[in-house]
């Protein structure tokens, strides 16, 4: 079984989406901590498109008044519903032209209509939205759920052994961290996932990658998992 282990997004991007596809099994680590301030943080924050370029989509979090070591399965979403609002006008404002929009919109009031007090099930709500838009049947298992509380590549190697796993999908930044001696004798394969991300037309001029994979899928409904699959892969086998 081909497993990938990932930190919950808010609307997560392409990459993403694609990683869970080429899995039997993705595993969201929501029982570690939110690491603001990284590179990677895009657990309460995505990006989408505007007719100005970019902007980020944030959910204001209780993360800082609760430690910074809260779990993200009970980080608390701050009480003020505004963001709601602000989210889905942004959307409707920048997307409303968009094909897929008119598919989306009922779901997305929905979505902002109700109200959050954590983000992790927030986090889940638009991640499986995603997977199912762009035809992705791989099973979502969240961490929490999980006996296993080592750290760093341990951490991965026992999640991976807790559920059988016979292969690992790690991004690109396992090869900083990740102890390929160990899954050697443990007998999990290692193979990274690279993704280039695919050139589209955006409703607006220009184009900007990396962004919510809720971008394409409302920019070309019909055509989402296709496009998805166009983006370069190269996953390999670490040696």
């Amino acid at each position: 079984m081909r497993v990938c282990i990932q930190q919950p997004a808010y609307w997560p991007w392409l990459g993403a989406i694609d990683r869970i596809a080429r899995c039997d099994l993705a595993i969201l680590l929501d029982h570690v901590a939110i690491e603001h301030g990284t590179r990677t943080q895009f657990t309460n924050r995505n990006r989408v498109r505007t007719a100005a370029g970019w902007t980020w989509l944030s959910v204001p979090v209780r993360a800082r008044e609760q430690g910074d070591a809260v779990p993200i399965e009970h980080v608390a979403i701050a009480e003020d519903g505004r963001w709601r609002r602000k989210h889905f006008e942004t959307l409707r404002q920048s997307y409303r032209g968009a094909a897929g929009w008119a598919a989306q919109q009922e779901w997305l009031e929905l979505l902002y209509g109700h109200e959050w007090s954590r983000l992790a099930p927030l986090i889940e709500a638009t991640t499986v939205r995603l997977l199912q838009g762009f035809e992705v049947d791989t099973p979502l298992l969240r961490s929490s759920t999980l006996q296993s509380r080592s750290r760093k590549s341990q951490l991965v190697l026992d999640l991976c052994l807790e559920v059988r796993a016979s292969t690992y999908l790690s991004g690109p930044f396992g090869r900083d961290y990740l102890d390929l001696a160990a899954f050697e004798r443990a007998g999990v394969r290692v193979e990274f996932h690279d993704y280039a991300h695919p050139r589209y037309e955006q409703l607006h001029p220009g184009f900007e990658a990396n962004l919510s994979a809720l971008d394409l899928l409302l920019t070309h409904p019909a055509q989402a998992r296709a496009i998805l699959q166009q983006g370069t892969t190269r996953e390999e086998r670490a040696a």
